[in-house]
């Protein structure tokens, strides 16, 4: 099982970016993907995620409104839209599957928001 996140860069505060992360090797389709993050010298914390079975979406109350969460079942990719980005959203951002319960994770995507 293969995750592969990409989309990261660096933005001004108040700017948008995607991210993507394909799965391949199988599918999650009977759970779900999510996205966490970890910022220099934090802990990783989750962010959104989606669940396959039911549409169900979930946020960190720090992105509620900011960023959604969305998936295209063909490609077994899920898509992180990040809007109004501040200079506190800058992390690694990781993508993880299944949800709940992650035990596999993508390689990271550097996210930088320059204030």
């Amino acid at each position: 099982v293969q995750l592969q996140a990409f989309g990261g860069g660096l933005v001004q505060a108040g700017g948008s970016l995607r991210l993507s992360c394909a799965a391949s090797g199988r599918t999650f389709s009977s759970s779900g993907m999510g996205w966490f993050r970890q910022a220099p010298g934090k802990e990783r914390e989750f962010v959104a995620a989606f669940r396959w079975n039911d549409g169900s979406t979930y946020y960190a109350d720090s992105v509620k409104g900011r960023f959604t969460i969305s998936r295209d079942n063909a490609k077994n990719t899920v898509y992180l839209q990040m809007n109004r980005l501040k200079p506190e959203d800058t992390a690694v951002y990781y993508c993880a599957a299944p949800f709940p319960g992650p035990n596999y994770w993508g390689q990271g995507t550097l996210v930088t928001v320059s204030s």
